[in-house]
């Protein structure tokens, strides 16, 4: 039996086979092109999903940077150890211009005859008539020579003369250069020699170029200002310090996926914010102090108050308002048994000194300052005797003590107190009780006055607040024509006592139109312990 062939698919089931695996293949490769596709999207949302988180993250990070930063102004100040101020380096150093002369520096060149000197002709070129031209060049080159050097002389007189021209231009700027500098460095040395002797106006000026040095973190207030007050050798700064927003109120960021948006994930609490502020107005406060004794030359001062401000609107009226924070009073006893480096800047300023805080930053309430800064800035309370001839600017020292008690009584009359004066005797400490007819913050106030030309002893503050406690009243104030020690301020701190010295005397009299002199007998200067 023969065997059969098997016959070959015909061009036309090749092709359609051909066409068969073409497809599955298009297939294949369209599916492995999807799958690689849907790879690439899902790392590429894996990988923006991871980039958000991240994000997230660096805005809590961010956050948590932030609150370092404004939470260390304190030890950023002790970090960099505040000294007193350089007297040198505020003299501006001796630069002298130097000497240009520019082109005049050096001569021209003088004119050269061979410059100008013409061709000697050869034999044949006499023997042509050379000899004959030749003199006549040589006539036109002696001319020629004789013209450039008169011009050169000409030129070499004028440049001396611009020479010394500007050589005495220069004489005169450095004469007037070591005049200004020599000007300065005086006025340097003046300004040194008040501070050392303590002039009220160049210790203010001193604190005010310290304190505008010191650097505060980013987004607080620069604004700062200083007075000192010679007769209780006391310094009052006035600091501006930030509002509330100044903590962040965000704590925690993370990315929703479902809404694709990084959101707050934790707020801050509002009994943290609170207690975030404080201790950064109270690390102000202390920082203040501390630069304040820590840059003292010549122990001028022996107390500090700080008074911390802040620039509000009222919503109630829409006008400018400016409560106070935070205000604080320390001597310098009290800053020598410190260690700010390890203190905890809320209890400090609290517990030690006895400061006033305010509990509640987010609304307008303020803290009454220990002393107002307008009572000591030197620009508005001038005791130097400036027109003693003028009857109308009486010297308080001149009174005698008993007008001087009539003096005060008739003072607080005019602003607006019920007062009473006692009797010469048992009077049991008290010279005059003024009622305050104002609803709410009204009361009895105790006044004791003491017309002293030397520094009020401490005991007549501890008296004072005895008698305020006997009559039971709300305050008790005292006042005299000179000042007080650390000692009395001490005592005051956190009690009901107001103590004005001869500088915020002069104050309340400005206040109410009466341009009273306070010039002390000539006395030597004693300080209360």
């Amino acid at each position: 039996m023969a065997q059969s062939r098997k016959r070959p698919p015909s061009r036309q089931a090749a092709d359609l086979q051909r066409q068969r695996w073409e497809a599955q293949e298009r297939k294949r490769e369209s599916a492995e092109a999807e799958r690689l596709r849907k790879l690439e999207v899902k790392q590429q949302q894996e990988a923006e999903l991871q980039r958000q988180i991240e994000l997230a993250a660096e805005q809590t990070a961010t956050v948590e940077r932030r609150l370092i930063e404004i939470t260390g102004v304190l030890a950023g100040v002790l970090d960099r150890s505040v000294r007193p101020l350089d007297f040198e380096a505020l003299k501006i150093p001796l630069v002298l211009p130097s000497l240009d002369l520019g082109g005049d520096a050096e001569p021209e060149p003088a004119p050269q005859w061979e410059d100008y000197a013409p061709h000697t002709p050869g034999a044949i070129s006499r023997a042509f008539g050379g000899a004959n031209r030749y003199v006549s060049r040589r006539a036109a080159a002696d001319k020629r020579f004789e013209r450039a050097q008169r011009d050169h002389a000409e030129r070499e007189i004028a440049r001396q003369q611009r020479v010394v021209a500007k050589r005495a231009a220069h004489a005169e700027r450095i004469t007037k250069q070591r005049q200004r500098i020599e000007a300065q460095h005086a006025e340097i040395d003046t300004f040194r020699e008040k501070v050392l002797n303590g002039d009220r106006f160049a210790v203010s000026e001193y604190y005010q170029r310290l304190i505008d040095d010191i650097t505060m973190p980013t987004g607080f207030p620069t604004a700062r200002r200083a007075a000192y007050v010679p007769e209780s050798t006391e310094l009052v700064i006035e600091w501006d310090v930030p509002g509330l927003d100044i903590v962040p109120l965000e704590k925690e960021f993370q990315f929703v996926k479902t809404r694709k948006t990084i959101e707050v994930r934790k707020k801050r609490p509002i009994e943290e914010i609170r207690s975030t502020y404080q201790d950064i107005i109270c690390q102000i406060a202390l920082q203040a102090v501390h630069a304040a004794f820590a840059a003292d030359l010549n122990e001028l001062v022996d107390t500090v108050v700080v008074n911390g401000m802040i620039d509000m609107i009222d919503p109630a009226i829409g006008q400018p308002v400016r409560p106070c924070r935070i205000t604080l009073r320390a001597t310098r006893a009290q800053y020598d048994k410190v260690n700010l480096h390890q203190v905890k800047a809320v209890e400090c300023v609290r517990r030690f000194f006895g400061a006033e805080v305010t509990d509640h930053p987010e609304a307008l309430a303020s803290v009454e300052p220990y002393l107002s800064f307008d009572m000591a800035d030197p620009r508005l309370v001038d005791p130097v005797d400036i027109l003693s001839k003028l009857d109308r600017r009486p010297n308080l020292m001149d009174m005698e003590h008993k007008e001087f008690e009539h003096f005060i009584q008739n003072l607080f009359d005019r602003m607006g107190f019920d007062t009473k004066q006692f009797q010469a005797s048992g009077d049991g400490g008290i010279d005059c009780i003024a009622y305050d007819p104002t609803p709410i913050r009204g009361g009895k106030y105790v006044i004791q006055v003491k017309h002293y030309k030397d520094t009020v002893q401490p005991s007549a503050v501890r008296d004072l607040f005895g008698v305020v406690h006997a009559e039971g009243a709300t305050k008790g104030i005292l006042i005299t024509t000179s000042g007080f020690g650390p000692s009395s301020y001490e005592f005051a701190n956190g009690k009901p006592l107001q103590l004005y010295d001869g500088t915020r005397l002069l104050w309340l009299c400005h206040q109410q139109g009466i341009e009273a002199r306070i010039v002390m007998p000539p006395k030597t200067k004693k300080k209360a312990k």
